[in-house]
């Protein structure tokens, strides 16, 4: 940092503006292919065009009448308006028959994990939140995050530690 000048400073607040920048313009695109919500999509055909316009998406296959699946409503919106960067949404799977088919849902609720348009990971019933119907917000962030399908920032440091961690052991 001492060895500095006002150049250096310069090129490097220039770059950060860029990137700020950069960053707010995605978020206002993100904001127009609805993110920051929790929605609700109607069929499989808007589930495909929701995929193609945003690159990261979690997406609840669920029944009206299963108390488990109002749980997961809940934590998914408190986690829509936190990470803007993904598209939270869910679909009734018995509207959805041939994505229920072709995804392989057989338990719900299940949270699709995708990225880029492709299915990353499925988080199947509660099983991967402790099997308990309690489970906080912040679990179900993690195991999300686990996908990288949300920008967790605990997430990535506890990977890096435990990375640095096996770098220094063998």
């Amino acid at each position: 940092m001492d060895n500095l000048d006002s150049d250096d400073l310069e090129m490097i607040r220039r770059e950060r503006l860029a990137a700020m920048k950069k960053r707010q313009d995605k978020k206002q695109e993100w904001i127009t292919n609805g993110h920051g919500t929790y929605s609700e999509l109607y069929d499989e055909k808007e589930f495909f065009e929701a995929t193609k316009k945003s690159e990261n998406m979690v997406c609840h296959f669920y029944r009206d009448q299963f108390v488990r699946c109002k749980l997961v409503d809940k934590h998914l919106d408190i986690l829509a308006r936190k990470h803007i960067e993904t598209k939270f949404c869910k679909i009734n799977a018995e509207k959805a028959p041939f994505l229920t088919e072709r995804l392989k849902i057989r338990v719900l609720p299940t949270l699709c994990l995708v990225k880029n348009g492709k299915t990353k990971d499925y988080v199947v019933g509660f099983t991967d939140l402790g099997n308990t119907d309690d489970f906080s917000t912040e679990m179900l962030e993690w195991r999300i995050a686990r996908a990288d399908v949300v920008e967790y920032q605990e997430y990535e440091t506890i990977l890096q530690v435990s990375l640095t961690l096996e770098v220094k052991i063998t």
